[in-house]
């Protein structure tokens, strides 16, 4: 008990990556005092797990000892140790999944002796709010998380939301968000949103029944491996019509998420309305312009007409093998 203490320490406590990309988190060990990795007396083991945002859970991640290696849920397959140097404990994660998002711990124990490190693993990408065509405040939180996901999305965090509101975005409807909280971001206070004379900010309702409680979502989608494009079409479509114009031409009816995603990270713009996956119809303004969403860049909401015989152009989406 009077040998050198072990330490362990991530360089870096932040790392940004996008989805599809690969990345590293920085974790290595050594003994206080020392030079060296390990006492040599006992077998090294490194365990990775998510924290869950109570904290009071984990999700296992990865697990070594020895020649030793095991790898859990939707992360097999898909992490190794780097292991550069016999004190590097760093976690490779390859083809980042939107889930991935969130607080990693990596853990070393020796013997008695352990220590951790806490790494940060942020996603570029884009936080929009959602609502279904039923209307307004329509979701419990585990249809929330339903309907993020069929957007290619998946349910916003606190961080995720405070970034959008720090880059300006504005949105008056409460939404759920990942922890089971229900929050909304103001740019411009006014009446309808907490008054004229609140301070700007992320509005708390706070914590609600998740099976009974309804409201909107706050949906949080990164880059895709596809193409996102506005399909040329002799004709205005139905919502039907549009379905299967986008299979004709070898694609899917785009969805929510992907417009987002296309608009922020590509800066996609185009003046056409289109129908969606969801029945909705949008267009992506990057340029604020006359006629064309002159006050601000955003994806322009139309709504959900009538799928029977509204007519449209349509936005489809074209998965890369």
């Amino acid at each position: 008990e009077n040998g050198p203490r072990l330490l362990v320490v991530a360089e870096q406590t932040k790392i940004f990556s996008h989805r599809g990309g690969n990345v590293t988190l920085p974790c290595k060990f050594y003994h206080e005092h020392t030079s060296t990795a390990g006492s040599g007396n006992h077998k090294i083991r490194v365990k990775w797990t998510k924290l869950t945002y109570d904290y009071l859970k984990e999700v296992d991640v990865f697990v070594a000892m020895g020649h030793h290696r095991k790898s859990y849920g939707s992360y097999q397959g898909r992490v190794s140790l780097r292991e550069s140097s016999e004190n590097d404990a760093s976690l490779v994660i390859t083809n980042i999944m939107l889930e991935d998002y969130g607080r990693y711990k990596c853990e070393v124990i020796e013997g008695l002796e352990d220590d951790t490190a806490v790494v940060i693993l942020n996603l570029e990408g884009v936080v929009f709010p959602y609502s279904p065509r039923l209307g307004r405040y329509n979701l419990n939180f585990h249809e929330a998380q339903r309907a993020c996901a069929e957007q290619d999305s998946v349910m916003a965090s606190f961080d995720q939301l405070y970034d959008a509101w720090r880059s300006g975005l504005d949105w008056c409807n409460a939404g759920w968000l990942s922890d089971g909280s229900v929050q909304y971001p103001i740019t411009k206070p006014r009446e309808p949103c907490g008054g004229r004379n609140t301070v700007p900010g992320v509005r708390n309702y706070g914590f609600w029944d998740k099976d009974k409680s309804r409201y909107d979502v706050f949906c949080f989608t990164s880059n895709f491996n596809g193409r996102f494009y506005y399909l040329i079409h002799p004709t205005k479509l139905t919502y039907d019509e549009a379905v299967q114009a986008c299979l004709k031409d070898g694609s899917q009816i785009a969805k929510v998420g992907q417009i987002f995603a296309a608009w922020k990270l590509l800066g996609y713009d185009r003046c056409d309305a289109g129908w969606l996956a969801d029945g909705s119809v949008r267009y992506p303004i990057s340029r604020p312009r006359k006629r064309c969403s002159p006050s601000e860049a955003a994806v322009r909401f139309v709504g959900f007409p009538d799928k029977k015989h509204k007519l449209y152009g349509v936005y489809c989406f074209r998965a890369y093998n």
